[in-house]
């Protein structure tokens, strides 16, 4: 914890000390507009920024709203009740919780020692976070991007139970320092260590719990991670074995939670994987097709075509000229 950021944010503001002079009631004015429980980005955030910090504001109950916004919710010290589409999360000490524009949260009263940053954060800020995160297509990545962005409507929320993890920590307190410091070159800076705080969060998606019940989101991850990993040669009864499910239920299961068939996720990601190794290496189209598990050269010619309207060979020279 850095010092004199603690020092900054535990101050009370002047909304605070309204509430606790006796206002028993937020100041709908300060966060709304038009809709009376719609939290409008234009009201806490300068003309032309893409994304400002404040500190969450305590000793009241926030009552039930959604956001113009993507909302980060960082808590540095304490803790802070909250329900958001209905499920109970108690925010800890240097966890995350990332809000898409569809969720619905409720906070309940923070007290005086409960230090939480609230990010605001318009959608397109995160465009160079994700062109750091790579061209190549990663099925799980995706799904954490599809939540956030609000197309996954069962989850509208990622919390993210990371305190123990110092270089997640670390970039979290660099992108608040440089906002309260207002850094010269400051947009290009955040924009950066949000890329690099995407990155860290990618490789403890272990950590990360999302509006669903604990089996069906360690199911999804799961099995977006062994296709990830095993989309070459990967089998369902396979799968199913390690996952000591039985292969029937799964297969449902999976087209159920996910939307696509097992054969639809590998077929996805290795069709993915072949656009991507076209664009970036002089393999060959034999080598590629042979390299994401398809020794049928001519079928992977035919779905490469379904899915990209051109051969291989077209695709790899349209992308390149």
């Amino acid at each position: 914890m850095v010092e004199t950021i603690y020092q900054e944010l535990k101050k009370i503001t002047e909304e605070e000390q309204k509430i606790l002079d006796g206002c028993v009631e937020i100041e709908k004015n300060l966060y709304m507009t038009y809709k009376k429980s719609e939290v409008d980005a234009s009201k806490l955030l300068e003309a032309g920024k893409l994304i400002q910090i404040r500190p969450h504001t305590r000793f009241i109950h926030f009552p039930a709203h959604t956001h113009n916004y993507i909302e980060v919710i960082y808590m540095y010290c304490g803790s802070t009740q909250h329900i958001v589409d209905g499920v109970s999360i108690e925010l800890l000490q240097g966890e995350l919780v990332f809000l898409n524009q569809n969720a619905v949260q409720e906070i309940s009263p923070a007290g005086i020692d409960d230090i939480a940053v609230n990010f605001i954060i318009l959608p397109e800020f995160f465009d160079y976070a994700l062109i750091m995160m790579g061209e190549e297509e990663n099925l799980v990545r995706n799904f954490v991007i599809d939540c956030l962005r609000g197309k996954k409507e069962s989850s509208s929320f990622l919390h993210f139970k990371v305190a123990d993890i110092l270089p997640i920590q670390n970039l979290v307190e660099n992108l608040i320092w440089t906002i309260m410091n207002k850094q010269p070159n400051n947009r290009s800076i955040n924009q950066a260590t949000m890329g690099l705080l995407f990155l860290q969060l990618m490789n403890h998606l272990d950590r990360v719990e999302i509006n669903q019940t604990v089996e069906d989101q360690k199911l999804v991850l799961s099995v977006l991670g062994y296709v990830e990993e095993h989309y070459r040669e990967g089998d369902l009864a396979e799968l199913a074995k390690e996952l000591h499910y039985n292969v029937f239920w799964l297969s449902k299961e999976i087209k159920k939670r996910i939307g696509k068939t097992y054969i639809e996720l590998i077929q996805e990601k290795r069709l993915n994987q072949a656009a991507y190794l076209l664009q970036h290496t002089r393999m060959s189209v034999t080598d590629i097709g042979m390299a994401i598990g398809y020794d049928n050269l001519s079928y992977f010619h035919r779905i490469f075509q379904k899915k990209y309207g051109e051969t291989p060979r077209k695709y790899r020279f349209r992308t390149l000229h």
